[in-house]
């Protein structure tokens, strides 16, 4: 078993890869299955978040990629930024992982969430894919965002 217990920082190629939706990469502790079948067990710090293209490395020095695995979300795209302005404001007031691209927004998908923003004038669009949340203004740090549309 791959025990990963640290995040690589280097440029080595990655040995193999770990797809997870974001409940899974906010864990510190978890059992999983890598994509080549093998099982691993990640055992992090406390408090950090995993991101799409993070690198772990395992005690025997092999690299594992973190993909965000696609996950039933809703999408909202919206060409007037007021409107998508309107439904970030009221979407945050719930404290709601919200994800904030050009354009759209994306947060996991919940109907009762689905009807605030139609009921905000939005069409809100059920799909599976990538779900990349802002960190929060007291993350410490930054992230870029991948698009994996």
């Amino acid at each position: 078993m791959w025990e990963l217990t640290e995040k690589y920082s280097g440029s080595r190629q990655a040995d193999a890869s770990l797809f997870l939706p974001f409940e899974m990469r906010q864990r510190s502790r978890l059992k999983v299955k890598l994509d080549n079948g093998e099982p691993a067990s990640i055992i992090l710090s406390r408090g950090g978040i995993l991101r799409d293209g993070d690198l772990l490395l395992s005690k025997c020095g092999k690299i594992v990629i973190v993909k965000a695995a696609k996950e039933s979300v809703t999408t909202i795209s919206e060409d007037d930024p007021h409107l998508l302005t309107r439904a970030a404001y009221h979407l945050g007031n719930r404290h709601v992982a919200l994800q904030i691209e050009d354009g759209f927004l994306r947060y996991r998908h919940d109907h009762v969430l689905d009807q605030m923003v139609t009921d905000l004038g939005l069409i809100p669009l059920v799909e599976n894919q990538a779900f990349e949340p802002e960190p929060g203004a007291y993350a410490g740090h930054s992230h870029t965002h991948s698009h994996n549309d």
